[in-house]
């Protein structure tokens, strides 16, 4: 996912400041920060961002004539609060008196709230005299788009006014080429000794043995003065708000196995961190610095990942996806009516049309992806309520499917970008490198993408489902539909010299050889016949695909493949749990533990918290998986991976319409003995399902059944 404006091109700064993956993430809403491990922003990535425009992007914390020491620093494990330990340097003389190195502790504790950072700076002195510490704030706010953050050169821009100060406050205002006037404030609890409109001095008297608080605010509006009072208020809200999403639907505990535990905690966090509530429903923004916004493809499969255990994320993702769904054509937006939208922006860039992305339909995959979520939300909630009131949605959705989907009328779904502002690739990998023939060349358009087929196939059998239920009489139509763009990819997109499909078919017909993960989303789809998929899970399982943490994104001996890539060779964990997801549907359990396993340990080397993707280099013994440097972190559908692959392990089905669970075959990843599903609901009822390894088979006991469901195991 790069949005045309690729997160390689930030590779090289990233690194001089060490990635992305040592930047310091907090969100809440449409707000986010980033900051380096001392909590201070220095440009490059870090800032304060709302709605898509930096608000501070500066914010550097001195002690004497220095920066502190870091002692140690990150964010709390349920993602509200940052915290830096630093310790001074030695201060420079004050009246006669200094302060050796290590005497006093600094502590930035901050968390994100209402559109507005909090920020409590602790000074405690445990030296043996009073000191006297000279504390200062560099700061300022360039009111940059995130695209310019990320890149993206602009001809002009709008005006920076000079900062306003009064007292304790510093207020910044920007004119944009947009007419729009953008201010954001930063004040302080104490009036600084001096002040000025790009930093703040103050000096602090610390008695032996005494501590010392300074708060700070930063947000749009003009900022009331900062206090303890609003501190504890505001941060007690900030939790109780992210405890309540991190609790929405079934919770899954591991053994005694704090590890395990820690990498299930983590990723439940993770998504309730991004995941924002909106009037339409909560929804899962696909990941921060860079994607911290509603995206169609990524919102679609994090809630899908989610699905089995919180159907609410499916519900707002499907809610807001059918409010932004497009009715007219736009060359520039690639829209065309019924298409759902792949990203919205909220930044000047957008707003001005120099960038597509303030509603962008450059997605070639999201529509069909809409259609086949609504059929699987249906089947795990049996809520027809909501079917019935996106009916029109998804009509219209499907006859985009049917006439601009298919733009060479041979019955699959093609893209092929509509202007040169768009995305030159329209599927999940979307950098310009990332689909190509077997010897390395570009394909002509339209370019119609293997998996698409799977996600058409999946959305045509859920409106054939959905039909049914809601007596519409092209349930037959739409199930024919399903069954002949089935036939068309065995019959176009199969290499039997390969026994592997092509991952894409040109735009004269011919099949793009190349071997790619791609045919793992088809097998979650459940297109291809049992042979095949057979044959393509064996070939996914090998040492070509098969990293040691994961599944490539590419066979390796592919051309093209370079395992520090993008998309061509890299391990994108959710590409992995799809494939998973996949091969289970076909029964396979064993190797989908093994897997789920090789993630896990993955994980453990990134502190529990999955990055959007890492490079796909072979495991070696002692070694851990090595880093993406520009990588997402947190990424929604990252997060999500490990609860699709532990459903595709466990073997778990949910039918609301009979109120059935089906546990069929389950397995456990090794070391893994138990565990739990809790407060499991389906309609009004829910169980709890205890998972255990007993005698070489793992057993399945329900326990604390509430109404009437029905728990099935098969073997």
């Amino acid at each position: 996912m790069d949005d045309g404006y690729s997160v390689q091109q930030t590779a090289a700064d990233s690194a001089e400041t060490g990635g992305l993956d040592t930047l310091q993430a907090l969100k809440d809403g449409d707000t986010f920060l980033v900051a380096d491990p001392w909590g201070d922003l220095k440009g490059g990535a870090d800032g304060l961002f709302d709605r898509d425009t930096r608000i501070l992007s500066r914010f550097v914390m001195t002690a004497g004539l220095a920066r502190p020491s870091r002692l140690s620093s990150g964010v709390s494990r349920d993602n509200v609060f940052f915290t830096a330990h630093t310790t001074n340097r030695p201060l420079p003389p004050m009246g006669g008196r200094s302060a050796p190195a290590g005497v006093l502790h600094l502590e930035r504790r901050r968390f994100i709230w209402n559109q507005r950072l909090f920020e409590r700076v602790r000074m405690v002195n445990h030296g043996v005299e009073d000191v006297l510490l000279p504390l200062a704030f560099d700061f300022g706010a360039d009111f940059a788009d995130i695209f310019q953050v990320r890149g993206t050169r602009r001809e002009t821009r709008g005006t920076n006014e000079a900062p306003t100060l009064d007292g304790r406050r510093v207020t910044f205002r920007y004119t944009g080429l947009d007419g729009i006037v953008r201010t954001s404030c930063l004040a302080f609890s104490e009036p600084p000794a001096r002040l000025t409109g790009s930093r703040a001095e103050f000096m602090f008297s610390l008695p032996m043995g005494k501590a010392m608080d300074l708060y700070i605010e930063c947000g749009l509006d003009a900022c009331a003065t900062p206090d303890v009072k609003r501190w504890r208020e505001h941060a007690v809200a900030a939790r109780l708000a992210m405890r309540r999403r991190r609790r929405r639907g079934a919770s899954v505990r591991g053994p005694r196995s704090p590890r395990f535990n820690a990498w299930l905690d983590q990723s439940r966090a993770d998504v309730a961190l991004l995941t924002t509530d909106l009037p339409t429903g909560p929804y899962p923004y696909a990941g921060t610095p860079w994607f911290s916004t509603p995206f169609g493809r990524d919102g679609i499969i994090a809630a899908w990942q989610m699905l089995w255990l919180d159907p609410s994320l499916a519900k707002g993702v499907l809610t807001y996806l059918a409010s932004r769904q497009a009715t007219e054509t736009s060359a520039f937006q690639d829209s065309q009516p019924g298409k759902i939208m792949h990203e919205t922006r909220g930044g000047e860039m957008s707003g001005l049309g120099e960038v597509p992305f303030g509603l962008y339909y450059g997605g070639v995959d999201t529509t069909c992806l809409f259609v086949a979520l609504a059929g699987a939300y249906a089947r795990r909630t049996g809520d027809l309520e909501l079917i019935r009131s996106l009916w029109p949605n998804l009509i219209a959705a499907t006859e985009w499917m049917r006439d601009y989907g298919d733009s060479n009328g041979d019955g699959l779904i093609d893209y092929q970008r509509a202007a040169e502002t768009g995305l030159s690739n329209q599927g999940w990998k979307d950098s310009e490198d990332s689909i190509f023939h077997k010897d390395g060349r570009f394909p002509k358009g339209p370019v119609a993408l293997l998996e698409v087929q799977g996600y058409a196939y999946a959305a045509w059998r859920a409106m054939a489902e959905l039909g049914d239920q809601l007596t519409d009489g092209r349930a037959r139509a739409w199930q024919r539909r399903a069954d002949e763009v089935r036939q068309l990819v065995e019959d176009r997109f199969w290499l039997e010299d390969e026994q592997f499909y092509a991952i894409a078919l040109d735009g004269d017909g011919r099949p793009c050889e190349a071997i790619g993960s791609n045919a793992g989303h088809l097998l979650f789809t459940g297109l291809p016949s049992a042979a095949r998929a057979e044959a393509v899970t064996r070939r996914l399982l090998g040492a070509e695909f098969r990293s040691g943490w994961g599944l490539r994104t590419l066979a390796r001996g592919q051309a093209r493949f370079n395992p520090m890539s993008y998309h061509n060779g890299s391990v994108w964990p959710h590409d992995t749990s799809l494939g998973v997801a996949g091969m289970a549907r076909y029964g396979e359990r064993d190797a989908v533990a093994m897997i789920l396993g090789e993630i896990y340990a993955a994980a453990s080397h990134f502190q529990m918290r999955l990055p959007e993707l890492f490079c796909g280099f072979e495991r070696e013994p002692g070694e851990g998986p090595i880093a993406y440097p520009v990588a997402c972190l947190p990424q929604a559908w990252a997060a999500g991976s490990v609860f699709m692959m532990l459903q595709a392990a466990l073997g778990i089905l949910i039918d609301a319409r009979t109120r059935t669970i089906t546990v069929d075959a389950p397995t456990l990843p090794a070391g893994i003995e138990r565990l739990t599903i809790s407060r499991l609901q389906v309609g009004e009822a829910s169980v709890d399902l205890a998972f255990e390894r007993l005698g070489g088979q793992v057993v399945v006991m329900p326990r604390n059944r509430v109404g009437d469901l029905k728990v099935v195991t098969t073997r």
